[in-house]
């Protein structure tokens, strides 16, 4: 807990800064302004996955055929869902660093040409570098929001990752890097197809109704 921070002009006892602004870009954000979750997945190296959790029509569980070849290849899936409408932009590479980040940041913006950009994400080194500073200061419209350490169920881009491994990774076998890069756009488009705004917190729970009502007569 923090110690008695300054919020708003008001002195409030046990409020984490951090997490209290990247909570306050999804619940508020600011006035014609894009919210995005930014995150790295990888690195996804060519061979089978196994296929999604579940069970055969006959009661068995669906297992992977074993395949033990693996390549030298290793690919980085940069990923970044949009908050307002659960659209996604994905960027697959060869590398996790500043360069790739820079040309991995070039999608939202593009993607939104009006407004601030807001990208909540870790502080990676990539993201922090003097490289990527030096970049944003040609791409103002960009404001990073990084999550504290160790927080990273603040980012939204995570449950979107376990969403996009069932949809392009479950059950497929890679032979290369454009493999990859071909099952990344493919579950991306069909994840956007289907996609809904992604809202922080959980929702109230409906009321009980009941089933039946029992009258006892004494």
């Amino acid at each position: 807990m923090a110690a008695d921070p300054f919020l708003d002009h008001e002195q409030r006892p046990g409020v984490r800064p951090k997490r209290t602004r990247i909570v306050g870009l999804y619940t508020d954000p600011p006035e014609n302004a894009t919210v995005v979750c930014a995150d790295e997945l990888g690195p996804v190296i060519p061979r089978t996955f196994p296929p999604a959790p579940g069970w055969s029509g006959d009661g068995h569980r669906i297992k992977a055929p074993l395949d033990y070849s693996r390549g030298p290849e290793r690919t980085w899936v940069y990923g970044a869902v949009r908050v307002r409408d659960g659209q996604a932009v994905t960027l697959t590479a060869s590398s996790r660093n500043s360069l790739y980040y820079q040309r991995f940041l070039e999608m939202p913006e593009q993607a939104n040409p009006v407004g601030d950009i807001h990208v909540i994400t870790d502080n990676l080194s990539s993201h922090n570098s003097k490289s990527t500073r030096e970049w944003l200061l040609d791409h103002p419209r960009i404001k990073h929001a990084f999550i504290p350490v160790g927080a990273c169920r603040l980012n939204l881009q995570e449950p979107w990752w376990r969403l996009f491994r069932r949809e392009g990774l479950a059950g497929q076998s890679f032979a290369d890097p454009n493999e990859i890069d071909h099952a990344t756009r493919q579950a991306t488009a069909a994840l956007n197809a289907r996609a809904r705004p992604w809202v922080w917190g959980r929702p109230a729970p409906k009321p009980r109704k009941l089933r039946r009502r029992f009258i006892y007569h004494l």
